[in-house]
């Protein structure tokens, strides 16, 4: 990523952080230490690291960089996180990975005890924009994704896919998890019919556009598609959206 390209998406975060009195974030992978496993796996040691800088904070949104956020009006507290509002969002009994995973989330649970917040699209689940809270059970989630034992494991979607296991597999994390419909964290820039195609795609007035899987395909070129994003916002908060 260029220097300009890293400077515009914290110019993203530092906005839409001190429009809600929120704070910022910003690990290098050069700062992690995760062996040959793919660079991807940064994301684990990055947001434990977040929790150490940031004692305070209660929650914590883990963003992909291959993103933006459009719509800086919006409170995750209220959009999302109030105890109330995620339990009307939550996806009960919904299959964990789709589209027919013998394991389903839970129908009973109450807003004030999830620790995780997760989007999924067609092909699994999205670690690319998800909401952690602060506690002992997200240091043990964290240590649970980060265990040598699934980065040997050399998965294909690396750690998408030791995410996808612990969630199936460890009933003390599934019963924290809260899965909300996916354009509320997570709306795509591209139509991608394996994983939801025009149905999740970004519509204005959305939260976050996510320009998934720019990063690891060959004709596509994540500045380039980045960059009409952020002409709109800085278009939109110059109007004072």
């Amino acid at each position: 990523m260029s220097k300009e390209y890293i400077g515009k998406i914290q110019e993203n975060r530092r906005h839409y952080a001190s429009r809600h009195g929120y704070t910022t974030f910003f690990p290098n992978v050069t700062d992690y230490n995760f062996g040959d496993s793919p660079r991807s796996w940064a994301l684990i040691p990055a947001l434990r690291h977040a929790l150490t800088v940031h004692p305070h904070s209660t929650y914590f949104f883990a963003l992909s960089p291959h993103a933006l956020i459009m719509n800086p009006s919006i409170n995750l507290r209220s959009h999302i996180l109030d105890k109330k509002k995620l339990e009307s969002l939550m996806l009960k009994d919904k299959p964990v990975v789709p589209p027919d995973s013998v394991i389903k989330t839970f129908t009973n649970l109450k807003g004030d005890r999830i620790g995780l917040v997760l989007t999924q699209d067609g092909e699994g689940l999205c670690q690319g924009s998800f909401i952690l809270k602060r506690g002992e059970w997200a240091k043990f989630f964290l240590d649970t994704w980060f265990d040598p034992l699934y980065r040997s494991y050399n998965f294909q979607k690396a750690e998408g896919h030791a995410l996808e296991h612990i969630v199936q597999w460890h009933p003390t994390i599934l019963t924290k998890l809260a899965l909300v419909p996916q354009r509320l964290l997570n709306s795509y820039s591209v139509d991608i019919s394996s994983r939801g195609g025009k149905d999740v795609m970004y519509k204005d007035g959305e939260f976050v556009v996510r320009l998934v899987g720019c990063e690891l395909d060959q004709n596509r070129n994540c500045e380039k598609e980045f960059e009409p994003y952020y002409e709109k916002w800085k278009r939109s908060i110059e109007k004072g959206v």
